[in-house]
């Protein structure tokens, strides 16, 4: 019988299995995605330095706004984190999923970053 956090728990096994592969460097950093049950977040972080270099979220002002889906708050806030990017001078990262499975509101995010100009 599975516990109660069994979902949340393959999700962070998951997640431990790509973070052993993948990590970012200040040339090529990594764009962490985070998913909540109503936002998304997007970060750019240089593990080797171990800080975030940009970040977005459907919680800013253009975003949270509007009336929209949350898979079309998703590709705004990916073509967003891709123009963060950009101005920090960054056109290649590598993409952390963070566990979750690369559809829906991730796999949008990933789309509109790579639209915007970011290369993985």
């Amino acid at each position: 019988m599975a516990n109660k956090n069994s979902k949340e728990e393959r999700r962070l096994n998951i997640k431990k299995r790509i973070r052993r592969v993948i990590s970012g460097t200040a040339e090529r950093p990594r764009l962490s995605v985070f998913r909540s049950n109503k936002q998304i977040y997007a970060q750019l972080i240089d593990d080797v330095a171990g800080r975030t270099l940009a970040a977005a979220s459907s919680r800013e002002n253009g975003i949270e706004d509007e009336k929209m889906t949350k898979i079309e708050q998703a590709a705004k806030v990916g073509a967003l984190i891709a123009e963060k990017a950009k101005a920090a001078g960054i056109d290649t990262v590598v993409f952390d999923r963070n566990g979750y499975l690369y559809h829906g509101r991730v796999k949008s995010l990933a789309d509109a970053a790579r639209n915007g100009g970011l290369k993985f």
